[in-house]
C-alpha cells in the first residue's frame, strides 16, 4: 500500500485544492492530508478566514482524502516518517528552488519521493479573500463578528 501526504491551509476551499487532492489520490492508495492549525497560519504571517475546525472537517469530507490530520509545524519530513508516507505531494511553485532541491535529497535518503503538481492557474485562497474584501468589505474580523 502506497501512502501519500500533502499539507495546506485549505482556507476558502476552491477547485485548485480539489485538483491537488484528486491528483494526489490517483498516485497513492491512502492519502493523508495535513491541515495547518490556526497558530501555524499566524506564525507564517497570515490569517485564515475559516477556523481550523471547519477547514479540517471540509478536507476530511473530500472523497479523495483517507485521513486529515492537524499540521502543527513545518517539518514535512517528520510528518512523512510518522505517517509512513512514501510520497509527499506539493505545488510546483517550489520546484527547483534551492530549499526544495535540498529537501529532495533529504527525503530521498529516507525513501520518500516528492511529486510536484502544477497550481490551478487563476485561482488561490489569497485572491478569493482579496476579492471578497474588495467587493464586500469582508475581513477575518468582520466574519468573526457576524456571529455576535
Amino acid at each position: 500500500m502506497i501512502v501519500g501526504y500533502t499539507t495546506g491551509v485549505y482556507d476558502l476551499f476552491h477547485i485548485g485544492h480539489l485538483n491537488l487532492l484528486k491528483n494526489a489520490k490517483g498516485m497513492c492508495d491512502r492519502l493523508i492530508v495535513g491541515v495547518t492549525v490556526d497558530e501555524l497560519v499566524s506564525y507564517k504571517g497570515k490569517t485564515a478566514m475559516i477556523p481550523f475546525e471547519d477547514r479540517i472537517e471540509i478536507v476530511r469530507s473530500i472523497r479523495y482524502v483517507d485521513a486529515a490530520v492537524p499540521q502543527y509545524d513545518m517539518n514535512k519530513l517528520e510528518a512523512c516518517r510518522k505517517l509512513g508516507a512514501e510520497i509527499l505531494f506539493v505545488g510546483d511553485d517550489w520546484y527547483s528552488s534551492d530549499k526544495w532541491r535540498s529537501y529532495e535529497q533529504e527525503f530521498s535518503r529516507e525513501g520518500i519521493r516528492i511529486i510536484y503538481f502544477p497550481y490551478t492557474r487563476g485561482v488561490s485562497s489569497t485572491r478569493i479573500g482579496q476579492a471578497l474584501q474588495h467587493v464586500r468589505g469582508w475581513t477575518k474580523e468582520s466574519v468573526d463578528h457576524e456571529d455576535d
